[in-house]
């Protein structure tokens, strides 16, 4: 897949119900170890189609950008869920939910499509959706960090991705040496 999208195929957008910032393209910002570690993971679990874990690197222009770290998305994400929440209890519909884990986000998955709903009837969607994912156990005892921790970015419109590149050796060797892996 990887030879594929560097010789130019388009990337493919996710529309799981658990995406958990919604359906698109999904790129870890500044962090291709993490990229990487989530490949190995789903490439370890049965019927996967990973056969060969890898990493590509994208440049991304956000555009019109839904950023989960600022106010003012988040209060267009709390008018979502609002509306959201009220369509489903009109049709009688349960209220999709999130795992504990917090892994599979059925909830947030459909509060930003909700969005992107609303904002495509105004005529003013967003092309992408960026969010900080807290993750994994504490670094250490007392750790407000974890080690999983990153920063998502979920690409709806397709025109943002504007260049793929493969990710440097140097980079990989890197990685290999701090967690004693080849890649």
């Amino acid at each position: 897949m990887a030879e594929a999208l560097l010789a130019g195929e388009p990337f493919r957008a996710s529309e799981n119900a658990y995406d958990w910032l919604g359906h698109g393209v999904y790129f870890w910002e500044a962090n291709p170890d993490r990229g990487l570690d989530f490949a190995k993971v789903s490439a370890a679990r049965p019927r996967s189609k990973i056969s060969e874990p890898t990493l590509v690197g994208a440049v991304l222009d956000r555009g019109l950008c839904l950023d989960m770290t600022t106010l003012g998305s988040i209060a267009l994400f709390e008018e979502a869920y609002q509306s959201l929440r009220e369509s489903l209890e009109i049709s009688g519909k349960p209220l999709p939910r999130n795992s504990k884990d917090m892994l599979r986000r059925d909830l947030d998955c459909a509060v930003v499509n909700r969005l992107y709903e609303m904002l495509v009837a105004q005529n003013n969607p967003f092309d992408t959706v960026k969010g900080i994912f807290v993750e994994d156990d504490p670094i250490y005892v007392g750790s407000g960090f974890h080690r999983s921790t990153h920063v998502q970015i979920a690409v709806r419109n397709p025109g943002c991705i504007k260049g793929v590149f493969r990710v440097p050796r140097t980079h990989l060797a890197l990685l290999a040496r701090e967690t004693g892996t080849a890649a």
